[in-house]
């Protein structure tokens, strides 16, 4: 009898925890707040999107996503002083553009004797992008192949460094 006694008042006080939660989140089920969105959806102009998403506009979220290679602005010290590289490591880039030697050891290998080290590159013997810390902060980088020279100063990319990852 006092076993049974102890079961229906575990029981009782297990049942009595469950109805008091039901009641303080709002009453019966149908009564129950409405659950938060579960799914993020895009925004399409004329498209009512269904109560459980989370609507996001996919236009400005890819803009966001690329926002990593965007570059830092530079003081003007740094770009005088970048441009000076540039005027120095140009001629021995274009030798090497019309050379038919390009390779990204060769470009290293030019930044290295300007005194410019640890440059990054990518790329192969049709083109090399490059990019190497400037003497007073920010970027030089560019791209060299057989067809074009291109050499420019700024500032690191957001994520840091002179060359985004590829």
């Amino acid at each position: 009898m006092l076993s049974l006694l102890g079961a229906t008042v575990l029981t009782t006080m297990m049942t009595a925890g469950c109805t008091t939660a039901r009641t303080q989140a709002g009453g019966t089920p149908s009564e129950m707040p409405t659950p938060t969105p579960t799914a993020a959806c895009p925004l399409v102009e004329g498209v009512e999107l269904p109560p459980e998403c989370a609507p996001y506009d996919p236009e400005k979220s890819m803009a966001q996503n690329d926002r990593y290679r965007e570059r830092m602005d530079i003081t003007e010290e740094a770009r005088l002083a970048a441009e000076q590289a540039i005027a120095d490591v140009r001629p021995a880039l274009e030798a090497l553009r019309t050379s038919g030697t390009l390779s990204t050891d060769a470009v290293v290998d030019v930044f290295a004797d300007a005194g410019l080290l640890h440059a990054q590159t990518i790329g192969d013997a049709r083109a090399v992008a490059y990019g190497v810390a400037a003497p007073f902060g920010g970027c030089i980088f560019g791209e060299v192949s057989a067809d074009v020279l291109t050499i420019e100063a700024g500032g690191f990319i957001m994520d840091g460094g002179c060359l985004p990852a590829q």
